[in-house]
């Protein structure tokens, strides 16, 4: 009796120390909320993200779908977690299930979410044991035997996770917030497909991953979408070495001369396809869009981690606190300076007057000057940059700008815009002519990086005497064009393995 005293005592203390510890960093956070940075998006490039990559926001989509018979669409596609080595073993890369990923749109222009599709992941641990002599051994793996084809087929898995997904009206924290439920039924659950673990795991990925391809229906409207959550290619295409390394290439060579060094990477996407008239106003076609993620506000590291009984290394909480944001491409990569990128990320979009500066007077067309000034490189010399204001701020009158607009940051897409079909897609967008393409939202097969670095040396000045470089072709040598994807959702290729059995 006295030993079950001391051990229930024991136990007691610890739960006190966990809850006094949590209550402690809770108030902490909440008297300090500014004191942590926040994290960044677009592939590590702030600081504080470097130490969270699971809600490192690095792609943001958003177009009409272009897959046959589904032109009444919007796909839209969060991808997270950059940079995944396809033999990353034995974790790989599930998200973070304490974490709280969203994707906002606005479809009135005041720079508020009008619609959020908040996404919460939750592990499913099985214990897996084999036999070892006369004991039960728990395995070291995620799987013991193999995986699929259909999304039941867990048996051989040790960790796994699910999602929902809910639609919140409204103030993302405040307003109306409703499950999608899968398509003809009432369940609210998920499967995210295992990550390409390798051939002998799951032979065929493809097959495997199509199954996790979900109807669902919208809550508050009429008609279904779909959603997939899961691992897929790398499609941005960067020469991102090169690129860091002071523009180490010749920004006036050939589009595809040089290597994008992440082509063989896997990401993360949160991929939703919804009905049009389900997310745009009836007054106005255009919608604006980004991503964020959210960590609750206070950890405290876990005593007596157990997963065999949902007790994690880390235990969280406080209110969630946004440390990710995205919207349009490469703006806090190469827009927003240093000192700001953790901060932008924290902020939203309504907010956005406090950066102003680094878009009517950007840094980055100064420093190609500096660098390719041998070669004949001119910035424009016209301030403040109303050029660069229309393409990140607003959108651009007569493309893609709403009737009312706030000038706030994000991706914003003209709806009415007919859909160019993916053979006849122009990688440089409206830059090539196709009103399709980025800025006017963003596919998959937009060269964004040569878009955004003609843009930022004047493309859109017609005026040569202040941008005489608004016709040279700025490239980064790495190209991407729709022939690149999938014609149908979620578009991004399936996943590299990691391991082909060879």
């Amino acid at each position: 009796m006295k030993k079950n005293i001391v051990m229930n005592k024991n136990v007691i203390m610890k739960k006190m120390f966990v809850r006094t510890a949590l209550a402690s960093a809770i108030a902490v956070a909440v008297a300090l909320p500014l004191a942590q940075p926040a994290s960044a998006s677009s592939h590590r490039e702030a600081p504080f993200i470097t130490n969270t990559p699971k809600v490192d926001g690095t792609d943001f989509y958003m177009f009409r779908s272009y897959e046959s018979g589904r032109e009444d669409y919007v796909t839209i596609i969060a991808n997270y977690l950059p940079l995944q080595a396809a033999y990353g073993g034995p974790n790989y890369f599930d998200l973070d299930p304490s974490a709280l990923y969203e994707i906002h749109l606005d479809n009135n222009g005041d720079a508020k979410e009008d619609l959020t599709f908040q996404f919460d992941f939750r592990d499913v641990t099985t214990d897996l044991k084999v036999p070892v002599g006369d004991r039960m051994t728990s395995v070291p793996l995620k799987n013991i035997g193999q995986i699929g084809p259909g999304v039941g087929d867990t048996a051989n898995v040790s960790v796994r996770q699910t999602y929902e997904v809910a639609l919140v009206r409204g103030d993302r924290r405040k307003g109306d917030r409703h499950p999608l439920h899968q398509a003809g039924s009432r369940r609210t659950t998920f499967a995210k497909p295992m990550d390409n673990i390798g051939t002998k795991s799951i032979p065929d990925y493809s097959s495997y991953a199509a199954a996790h391809v979900y109807d669902v229906e919208i809550p508050g409207c009429s008609g279904t979408g779909r959603v997939f959550v899961g691992q897929r290619r790398e499609g941005f295409a960067v020469n991102l070495g090169e690129i860091f390394d002071l523009v180490n290439t010749n920004p006036l060579g050939a589009p595809d001369g040089e290597t994008n060094i992440i082509a063989d990477d896997n990401i993360t996407s949160l991929a939703l396809e919804l009905p049009i008239h389900c997310i745009a106003s009836g007054k106005d076609p255009v919608i604006g869009g980004w991503t964020t993620s959210s960590l609750r506000q206070a950890s405290v590291l876990n005593p007596a981690p157990d997963f065999s009984k949902g007790k994690p290394p880390v235990i969280q909480g406080g209110a969630y606190t946004q440390v990710s944001r995205l919207g349009m491409p490469l703006v806090n990569e190469v827009v927003i300076g240093l000192v700001d990128k953790d901060r932008f990320n924290s902020s939203k979009p309504k907010d956005d007057a406090q950066f102003l500066q680094y878009v009517t007077h950007p840094s980055l067309p100064t420093l190609l000057e500096i660098l390719f000034a041998d070669a004949g490189a001119r910035a424009p010399t016209l301030f403040p940059r109303s050029d660069l204001v229309a393409a990140f701020l607003t959108g651009v009158p007569g493309l893609n700008q709403p009737k009312k607009v706030v000038p706030a940051e994000m991706l914003r897409l003209n709806t009415g815009t007919p859909v160019t079909a993916p053979g006849s897609q122009q990688n440089l967008g409206v830059l090539g002519g196709d009103l399709a393409g980025f800025p006017n939202g963003r596919r998959p097969g937009d060269d964004v990086v040569d878009i955004e670095l003609r843009v930022a040396m004047g493309a859109l000045i017609s005026d040569s005497a202040i941008a005489p470089n608004n016709t040279a072709p700025f490239t980064d040598g790495a190209t991407v064009s729709a022939a690149d994807f999938d014609n149908q959702f979620p578009y991004l290729k399936t996943p590299m393995p990691g391991a082909d059995g060879l």
